[in-house]
């Protein structure tokens, strides 16, 4: 009979316990480490790894490791301990955040921003410019209708959204680069970095351990986003699964990523239904309704964040204009799954991922089966 070997706690880590425990250990354990945090793995396989965990951002985070000196342990609960301190910058949820202040006061005054966060609101400004739109870091207030709206059992009013909209529009606020600030047009206007935050705060983590001298590794923040640096045991990255977007219990891809963010949005788990009609909880900035078209969007692109961000446009954009979109950049790869038009087989449609890079899943199939 085998044994799985004792979760190893915290302290564990930090003392170079855990490094032994889990090097020591036979099987997947990449496999497992992907498994419990919603990816899984095929060829190429996993091996050995050392893995910290922490809950952030209203989900589990994980930085795994190829076996190591204790060292690098330390760099990664550092890199976890920054993801805190990002939450707490760009959180929505609390009244004492950076993001709310900003959010409370810019439509009076114009309002500083530490330098990184004004980076990122810049970067946001730009993909929303290069998406049309369909990336837009202002739509708080639609998604707090929808969310109202949710709670009341109804979908809003198109009244209630035209109003909202009159609130939305990242290229409404002003960026004063001299004062690194920002102001909003009217009151009302504010900043939701929840398509982006996680993205961004991996990358923050991933630098602070390419920092510390860790090349190989994979930061993964919820069921969504990731970046994987270096390589898992000679295969030219790190194996990572994608799921079918129908049946989220079973893969349908298995990527090697190597530097590179990785993201998928999708409305297959988050959604409610009123009426006999599905809404999904990715909301069109353009219009303040729920997109519709594709069943999924998986983004690869150089960092989290960009992948974070192009994965909520392309599944707004739908397939025509998120393939363009990647045929006018080679460093953005998709692969982007629309619903089934015949049969019940899923055909993703692949935009810039090598072939060396990819591996389906035979005939993935729409109603579950393989």
């Amino acid at each position: 009979m085998s044994h799985s070997p004792p979760t190893p706690s915290r302290r564990d880590f930090l003392s170079g316990r855990a490094v032994r425990q889990q090097a020591e250990a036979a099987g997947d354990l990449l496999a497992n480490a992907l498994v419990d945090a919603g990816e899984d793995v095929a060829e190429p396989i996993g091996h050995d790894t050392i893995r910290l965990e922490t809950r952030a951002m209203a989900c589990p985070w994980s930085v795994i490791m190829n076996p190591g000196p204790p060292r690098q342990v330390m760099a990664a609960s550092d890199a976890l301990d920054l993801v805190h301190q990002l939450e707490d910058q760009m959180t929505v949820y609390r009244d004492d955040s950076e993001l709310q202040r900003i959010n409370a006061s810019a439509h009076e005054s114009p309002q500083p921003v530490a330098n990184e966060l004004f980076r990122l609101l810049q970067r946001c400004r730009d993909w929303a410019m290069e998406t049309g739109g369909a990336f837009d870091p202002t739509s708080g207030p639609l998604i707090q209708l929808w969310r109202r709206c949710r709670a009341e059992g109804r979908v809003p009013m198109q009244e209630e959204v035209d109003e909202s909209m009159a609130r939305v529009g990242i290229g409404r606020v002003i960026f004063d680069e001299a004062g690194q600030t920002v102001s909003f047009p009217v009151e009302g206007f504010q900043f939701d970095l929840g398509a982006v935050g996680k993205g961004y705060a991996i990358d923050r983590a991933a630098g602070h351990l390419q920092q510390e001298g860790v090349s190989d590794f994979l930061v993964h923040g919820g069921h969504s986003s990731l970046l994987a640096a270096g390589d898992h045991h000679g295969q030219g990255g790190w194996p990572v699964g994608v799921k079918n977007p129908l049946f989220t219990d079973q893969r349908y891809a298995t990527l090697l990523l190597e530097d590179r963010g990785m993201s998928t949005s999708g409305s297959n788990v988050q959604y409610f239904r009123h009426q006999g009609r599905r809404y999904g909880h990715i909301l069109d900035p353009r219009t303040g309704w729920p997109a519709e078209g594709l069943l999924s969007v998986t983004v690869l692109a150089p960092t989290a964040a960009e992948a974070d961000a192009l994965s909520t446009a392309f599944y707004v954009m739908g397939l025509e204009k998120a393939a363009e979109y990647c045929h006018n950049r080679s460093e953005v790869g998709a692969i982007l799954v629309p619903a089934p038009q015949q049969g019940r087989t899923l055909e993703p449609v692949v935009v810039n991922v090598p072939d060396d890079r990819l591996f389906l899943v035979a005939r993935p199939d729409a109603t579950g089966g393989l």
